[in-house]
């Protein structure tokens, strides 16, 4: 293996574990709008764990090849395949978006929230006056 292809496939994992990250914690905060109570929440994130645990290793398939019915078609090995990895995110981000929260809790000072600009900064050239109706040509 020569050292250009080396660095080609250390930067693919490295673009590859990125995408896992994002797809994870986009996964958890989706989690977070599905959930009414936090109890609910935590359970529904060690199972959302769970299963990124379950694919931390990467499988590839060996379809035509008699492997064990307990896995199925796929098969641990301990060569990594980037191209079953981008298949396997790939899958996880369609997912995703299918099961994504079609009205997501955007907190109300955030763009988008119901605050939002709520009290917006004067134009420029208006001036406050914070003397709260005291008048300067009326003197006691």
């Amino acid at each position: 293996m020569s050292l250009a292809s080396t660095a080609g496939y250390a930067a693919r994992r490295a673009a590859q574990r990125e995408r896992v990250r994002i797809l994870y914690r986009r996964a958890l905060k989706d989690t977070l709008n599905w959930a009414v109570h936090r109890h609910l929440f935590y359970q529904d994130a060690s199972e959302l764990r769970e299963r990124f645990e379950v694919h931390k290793h990467v499988l590839i398939s060996l379809s035509g090849v008699n492997v064990p019915e307990l896995l199925g078609d796929w098969f641990l090995v301990s060569r990594e395949d980037p191209d079953t990895i981008d298949r396997m995110i790939e899958d996880g981000e369609a997912q995703y978006n299918k099961w994504r929260h079609p009205d997501p809790y955007i907190v109300p000072w955030a763009p988008g929230g119901s605050k939002f600009t709520r009290n917006p900064t004067p134009p420029s050239g208006i001036e406050i006056v914070y003397n709260f109706g005291r008048e300067d040509h009326l003197e006691n």
